[in-house]
């Protein structure tokens, strides 16, 4: 019996180490020079992954591992837009003035909610988070400082574009590296046994509260920061563009596909995302409709994403603490 239980726990690899490292400097390093000697098209397009790579992870780290499933992450979003617009336009701040004051309101933002929102539980925290960005909304579209429903445009932009590129992946470098080390850390032992049974895990001395908080306000600065710099990078905000909810569709969508609950999932996810939607940017009336309908395949035939499939069906897991059955 034991060398049949050692047997199985060899059954699962994992890509780690030093093959994992080399991997992924290499990969950086590419995606460096690109930012250098690639064509504008090619980096506009890696702008976006990066940018929509570091929401989904940060959003992956509350609902695939904590169990807070937010549908409005683009309250943060919509805030850190016009943080970066109202500096710059308003206040002539540089844009990296603006980046950083909406980083540290998307974390205060995130300190203030969850006096709220940690009292609730499944779908009533859902649903109390999409309340609550609807209501941001509402208040923009109506609140003359910022032009109201008018918008606003964002100043002192960089001339060269390759800043905004390597901006954008320093960001989502960082959400990996943070969401990661967060994992591997004393507090990441504890979050998978918050999300089955946050009840069980307290009693085993697990601090529901502050796991939680720290695992919100990480997700709340890093989709900030994305949200501010992605503006910055489009010129102008408007309400309806800052606080709509297609952002968190967008990026539900990429966790679904990639695979909740595995690091590598939203990487791949964004990456899948991305290219469907620059294919799909012809059919502005059907894009939707066909990321809807590989949503619900992906649901029904591969339920725990790519990755979360392939390492189940191999046993091999990439940056992931995920476990899984050894039957």
């Amino acid at each position: 019996m034991k060398k049949m239980k050692s047997s199985n726990r060899d059954t699962v690899r994992v890509f780690g180490g030093w093959p994992l490292l080399i991997a992924c400097i290499v990969i950086v390093a590419v995606l460096v020079v690109i930012g250098f000697v690639g064509e504008n098209n090619i980096r506009r397009i890696l702008i976006r992954m990066f940018l929509y790579c570091a929401m989904a992870v940060v959003w992956n780290l509350m609902s695939g591992y904590t169990g807070m499933t937010s549908l409005g992450q683009q309250a943060f979003v919509g805030i850190a837009g016009y943080s970066m617009a109202v500096m710059t336009s308003t206040y002539l701040a540089s844009y990296w003035v603006g980046l950083l004051v909406g980083g540290a309101i998307g974390a205060v933002l995130a300190l203030v909610l969850a006096v709220i929102l940690f009292r609730m539980r499944g779908m009533y925290f859902a649903i109390a988070t999409w309340v609550i960005a609807e209501a941001l909304k509402t208040f923009f579209l109506s609140w003359k400082f910022v032009n109201q429903g008018g918008g606003l445009s964002v100043m002192g932009r960089p001339t060269d574009r390759t800043i905004i590129y390597m901006v954008a992946l320093l960001i989502c470098v960082a959400a990996i590296v943070t969401v990661y080390l967060l994992l591997n850390s004393k507090l990441g032992l504890g979050l998978t046994a918050m999300r089955d049974d946050p009840d069980a895990a307290s009693s085993v001395g697990v601090n529901i509260f502050k796991s939680k908080l720290i695992c919100f306000v990480v997700a709340g600065i890093f989709t900030a920061l994305a949200g501010g710099w992605y503006f910055l990078n489009n010129v102008s905000i408007y309400p309806n563009s800052g606080f709509g909810n297609s952002w968190t569709v967008a990026v539900v969508f990429i966790v679904i596909i990639g695979g909740i609950g595995t690091m590598a999932g939203p990487i791949v996810g964004s990456v899948v995302y991305i290219m469907l939607s620059e294919i799909l940017a012809d059919y502005p009336g059907w894009s939707n409709i066909i990321l809807g309908f590989i949503a619900i395949l992906v649901i029904l035939f591969l339920p725990d994403g790519i990755i979360g499939t392939l390492q189940k069906k191999l046993k091999f897991e990439i940056l992931s603490q995920k476990r899984f059955s050894q039957e």
